[in-house]
């Protein structure tokens, strides 16, 4: 169970910067209502339509506009990590009790190299599995609320990056459109922290394998923020505020989960 822990570590962790970077090697030109593609008319358009609007209604605070999006966004996925960590959660502890008989299963066949054999030994893992009411494919479906959500994280990402008007605001001391060196430190350090609050709860064994990922994770999104306008490092540092809070949350539901179902 620690491998498909350290997975769903690797999926929130790093390959969201990897995305982020990728996507900020490519071209960034201003959306507007007359730009093709799919995702550009009913992802990336509609955001920057939103951004403008409520910056609108805020005397044209864009920084303010962006946290406020950026928030709401967050929330409106929160169920979708809220279900999906109760899923992993439910599934963990169902492996941690199968996994005793697992092993003597496996163990059984050990020596027995044999097709027939290995296909006994098949059946009788499968007979394990469905004893314990554990669908062996329910581990890739929990990544079906990942997925979803892709298209309005990284839509969401590029009207900030691909609305122009953005450029030619400030907000707090420094300059939306030009790079700021004490915004990316800021970004830098709220990356380090959430890796350091995913790791909460998993044994030592793994946080010493994901220690790698603590260094490169952060050190993405800082080589991205010295390259980029501050309104990205920005609104990297709201969403990573915001992703320490839900783990947190999560894990403290969790506990008081737990605790409840101590015997008295």
């Amino acid at each position: 169970m620690e491998k498909q822990s350290v997975f769903s570590f690797l999926k929130k962790n790093f390959f969201a910067p990897a995305l982020l970077f990728l996507a900020g090697c490519t071209a960034a030109e201003p959306i507007h209502a007359d730009s093709s593609g799919f995702f550009d008319q009913y992802f990336v358009y509609p955001f920057s339509l939103f951004i403008k609007g409520i910056a609108g209604l805020l005397n044209d605070n864009y920084g303010l506009a962006i946290i406020l999006l950026t928030v709401t966004i967050r929330l409106a996925l929160m169920p979708f990590f809220l279900r999906q960590t109760r899923s992993s959660l439910q599934i963990k502890e169902k492996y941690d009790a199968l996994k005793p008989e697992l092993t003597a299963i496996q163990n059984k066949y050990k020596n027995k190299q044999s097709q027939n054999a290995q296909l006994e030994m098949q059946r009788e893992l499968m007979k394990a599995y469905q004893k314990h009411h554990i669908n062996p494919l329910a581990s890739a479906a929990g990544c079906l609320p990942i997925i979803l959500q892709f298209p309005i994280l990284i839509g969401f990402y590029y009207a900030i990056l691909r609305t122009p008007e953005i450029s030619a605001h400030s907000f707090l001391w420094f300059d939306l459109g030009s790079r700021d060196f004490i915004l990316t430190v800021i970004a830098i350090c709220v990356y380090f922290i959430q890796f350091k609050a995913a790791q909460i709860g998993m044994s030592v064994k793994v946080k010493q394998q994901m220690a790698i990922i603590g260094v490169i994770s952060p050190a993405v999104i800082g080589i991205i923020s010295l390259n980029s306008p501050a309104v990205l490092p920005l609104y990297w540092s709201v969403s990573g505020i915001f992703m320490i809070g839900q783990t947190i949350m999560l894990r403290r539901i969790h506990a008081a989960a737990e605790k409840n179902k101590q015997p008295v």
